[in-house]
Order: C-alpha cells, then structure tokens, then sequence
C-alpha cells in the first residue's frame, strides 16, 4: 500500500464484502470470534466455511466474516447465517463437520440444518 487512495480503494472493497448494500441478496456467514468462542473451537469453523466459499466459487454471492460475543457463550462456537430480508438462523455447538453440512445443505441449497439450531438446543 503506498497511497491514501489505495487504502481507501481496499476499504470499499472490504465494505460491501462485510456490509453488503442495501437490497443485496448476499448471504452473510458470522462466526463469532470472541475468546470465547476461539476457546470454543471456533477458529475450524471458520476457516473450514472460508474453505467451502472459496472452493465453490461463491465468492461474489456468500461473505464469512468474524465478529466479537454473540452472547450465549454456553453455546459456542455459533454460527448466525443472514439472507437478504430474511431472519437470521442461528447455530450452535459447532464444529467444522457441521459447518460444511451446514453450507452444502443451509448456504448453497436453501434449507436450514435444523438439528443444529439455537432452537434444538433450547428444546
């Protein structure tokens, strides 16, 4: 990087990975992060749905990013998938075998893994 523009012209490229615009169909992956949920394991998850988003291509359609707590650390490490106008699906107690299960069947194929919800656990 040797200019402010070149920063910034990362920036806005970073921006709407992250933050997609509004009206965006973009699904958003958000693992959290926090030390409680790197404790947890989630670090394999993460890069494991990094992983499955670059090997299918779907760069442009799916961002995975980081966050800090969630806030139910007794259900580490959690997964919230967003999708456009749609209420998020949270999971929970994952893994990086869940993780990949949950994007071939969740991400690319529409239907939520339900056994791995917050509600499942909650039941």
């Amino acid at each position: 990087m040797k200019s402010l523009e070149e920063l910034k012209a990362i920036r806005d490229k970073m921006r709407d990975m992250v933050i997609p615009p509004d009206g965006s169909d973009k699904i958003r992956v958000v693992v959290g992060l926090a030390t409680c949920g790197i404790a947890a394991g989630a670090r394999p998850v993460f890069n494991a749905l990094l992983e499955e988003v670059e090997k299918e291509g779907l760069g442009d359609r799916v961002s995975v990013i980081q966050t800090g707590c969630i806030g139910i650390c007794q259900y580490e490490p959690v997964v919230e998938i967003h999708e456009g106008g749609k209420e998020k699906t949270t999971y929970v107690k994952m893994d990086a075998e869940k993780a990949k299960r949950v994007f071939e069947e969740h991400v690319k194929g529409g239907k939520p893994v339900s056994e791995y919800t917050i509600g499942a656990y909650q039941q």
